[in-house]
């Protein structure tokens, strides 16, 4: 069985008072309620011991967003994979659209990362999609498909299946704008699909594939539905307690 994940991006928000206050609550909740997913959060880097601390027993799994493609050295601002697995955080985002637009990340870099993560222990949780041209030029399929290819198909069999995958179409990030369940489901299953066609069917089911952009509690079910979704990274809705749980409650 694919593992099913909910996972919360909270991107460059909340002070560390209010960073607190959310992590109390989702515990409270995690603690007091049945889910049929698992809940992971990526806070700041500033706050991922916090995270570790207070979800001492991995109640809720822990992300950073993102690491470097360098071991260690004269890299001033960046944070390492090995800094991250030595105070036990899971895992990390990688190649988040915002990543891309903002920093120029390429899947190029992303192929360093993913590989950086596995040898470290860690869950890259790899994050691919189209902008709203490339969509309306009807490229989306072979954008997905290259993006796939370049970051991931260096990789062995057993290290493509310990990759989370999140495919974020760009136009829907922030903008309210959501992919229908079936716009979703198609691209979910065209990156199973490449990854089946180098590694086989066995492999490819194993990957789990999450839809990230724009998921809220009211659409959270009809797209998690879907056979080849198995959860979402979540960006503004994980900043709530309410919203973010009635989203982990889609899989009820």
């Amino acid at each position: 069985m694919r593992r099913k994940i909910v996972a919360g991006n909270w991107k460059m928000n909340k002070n560390v008072i209010d960073a607190q206050q959310l992590m109390i609550q989702l515990l409270s909740y995690k603690n007091n309620n049945t889910t049929n997913c698992e809940v992971w959060i990526a806070p700041p880097s500033l706050y991922l011991m916090m995270a570790k601390d207070i979800f001492e027993k991995d109640e809720i799994g822990v992300l950073a967003q993102d690491i470097s493609e360098h071991e260690s050295g004269a890299y001033t601002g960046e944070i390492s994979a090995d800094m991250i697995e030595s105070i036990d955080v899971n895992g990390s985002l990688i190649g988040h659209s915002e990543r891309r637009q903002y920093h120029g990340e390429t899947d190029s870099h992303c192929n360093r990362k993913v590989k950086i993560a596995l040898d470290k222990g860690l869950i890259p949780v790899y994050c691919n999609g189209e902008t709203l041209d490339q969509r309306k030029a009807g490229q989306h399929l072979d954008v997905v498909k290259q993006q796939t290819e370049t970051a991931l198909f260096t990789l062995s069999a057993d290290e493509i299946k310990k990759v989370v995958i999140a495919y974020e179409p760009v136009w829907a990030i922030g903008t309210g704008e959501t992919a229908s369940p079936e716009q979703a489901q198609e691209i979910h299953a065209h990156i199973r699909n490449t990854i089946a066609a180098k590694y086989g069917k066995e492999v490819a089911d194993e990957v789990s594939i999450l839809y990230g952009g724009s998921v809220k509690p009211d659409n959270a079910k009809e797209i998690f539905s879907q056979p080849d979704i198995d959860g979402g990274l979540i960006g503004g809705a994980a900043l709530k307690v309410e919203d973010f749980s009635k989203i982990i409650e889609a899989f009820n």
